[in-house]
Order: C-alpha cells, then sequence, then structure tokens
C-alpha cells in the first residue's frame, strides 16, 4: 500500500488557484471554485517503483481508452495484454491505479471518461497550455512530472494569442509535480471555469535516463457525457 502523510494542506499563496497536502482528501477540494489545481504530495512506494523500472520507452504507447468505475480493472489489464505487458508481473500498480481512478471517478460524475497510460523519452506537449475538458488526474510513476504555472504567472492573453512559453510565463520558475504525486487539475470547461483551467505541459526529458511513466484520467464535459465503450485509439 502506497504510505500516506499527516502534513497540513497548504496554499501556495494567494491568487494561486492551488492548494498542496500530503494526504489524499486535499484532492476532493478541486470542486471549489477558487482552485484550479489540488496536489497529493504523496510518498513513492518502493515496491511499486521496482515494477515500473523496467518499463521500456514506448513498451506502453500513448493511447486514449474509454472507461467507466466498473470496467477500469479490465480496460487497464486488456492495454497491457494488447501490448505485450504481463499484468501480474504489475500488481502494485494495478491496485495504485485502481485507488486513484476510485477517487476519479467520484470526482468526475461522468460517464465519459478515458484514461491513458504510457511509457515514453519524447518532450511531449512543451508549450504551456490549458485542456478543454472537465477534470484531470496525472500520476507521474517514474520521471519527471507535470509543470505547470500558479495563476499570477501565467499570461493567458500571450496564450490565447500564440505567444511562446517566454511570453506565456510572466516570471519565475514553473512549479513541477514529484514523482508518484497526484493531481487533479480543473479544465477550462469544467461549469463555471472558463478562461481558468490551469496552464501546464509535459516535461523536458533533457538530461534524465529513466523512460517517463504516466498515468492519466480525464472525464467529459458533465452537459455533453455520454457512454462509449471502446479501446481503440483516438
Amino acid at each position: 500500500m502506497m504510505q500516506e502523510n499527516c502534513g497540513k494542506e497548504r496554499e501556495l499563496k494567494t491568487g494561486s488557484r492551488s492548494k498542496l497536502g500530503e494526504k489524499r482528501d486535499v484532492l476532493f477540494e478541486i470542486t471549489n471554485d477558487n482552485l484550479n489545481l489540488c496536489l497529493w504530495e504523496r510518498n513513492e512506494n518502493p515496491a511499486l517503483a521496482k515494477e515500473v523500472a523496467v518499463f521500456r520507452p514506448f513498451e506502453l504507447r500513448d493511447r486514449r481508452v474509454s472507461t467507466t468505475k466498473l470496467t477500469f480493472d479490465a480496460d487497464v489489464q486488456k492495454i497491457m495484454l494488447d501490448q505485450s505487458v504481463d499484468p501480474s508481473a504489475c500488481s502494485n500498480l494495478r491496485e495504485d491505479l485502481r485507488r486513484l481512478a476510485d477517487i476519479f471517478f467520484t470526482l468526475s460524475e461522468s460517464c465519459d471518461t478515458r484514461f491513458r497510460l504510457f511509457t515514453t523519452i519524447d518532450d511531449d506537449c512543451q508549450r504551456f497550455h490549458v485542456d478543454y475538458r472537465h477534470l484531470r488526474m496525472i500520476c507521474t510513476y517514474q520521471g519527471p512530472g507535470t509543470e505547470w504555472l500558479t495563476e499570477d504567472q501565467a499570461n493567458r492573453e500571450a496564450y490565447a494569442d500564440g505567444g511562446s512559453n517566454e511570453d506565456i510565463i510572466r516570471y519565475g520558475t514553473p512549479g513541477r509535480f514529484k514523482t508518484s504525486w497526484v493531481g487533479i487539475l480543473k479544465d477550462d470547461r469544467f461549469p463555471g471555469n472558463r478562461g481558468g483551467g490551469l496552464m501546464h505541459r509535459s516535461p523536458s526529458l533533457a538530461g534524465f535516463q529513466d523512460t517517463r511513466v504516466v498515468f492519466c484520467l480525464e472525464s467529459a464535459p458533465l452537459q455533453k457525457a455520454r457512454v462509449i465503450r471502446s479501446t481503440t485509439t483516438s
């Protein structure tokens, strides 16, 4: 089991719209109007880390797979088997994915949910951007995690005008999820959050030797939710 700390929750600063905490309960605050990121700063599980350390680059391809709370376990096993990964060798990983999925389904209340579980050594999504879904959960099990900007750091006008990262970042250094941390991001189509989705990007992998192992869950806007049962790439 993943160890849970008993530390206090905290906001980075006034107006940041972000809350970090060492207990998983912090994730359930994402529905608050004043937040667009809740980040669970949990410890790494050594047994899980040992499992993912053997993954090769692109052994798990980046595919978006439709899922539901009831079928999630089977969907994860199928995506592994389809790519010649033995699910029985990933028992700690699958247990943790189930644990995170239960949290996400409780929060999203959406029947249109997709997940991604992939391994990569590529630099993806290098430009800071906002996603136009509902809610998104991200956990990087190996390698550097997602980078993000506080509300004060993000120049949304520059982003809308197609500006570079140098234009989008007003000042300072982006925050970064540490390995195993779990983030819930409020996207731009979450009710009442239009124009306020978290500005984030994938990290640069320059200088990192390990394969990056990433899990992501995302839900569609509630008003457009629909059931999709497919394991094809979109």
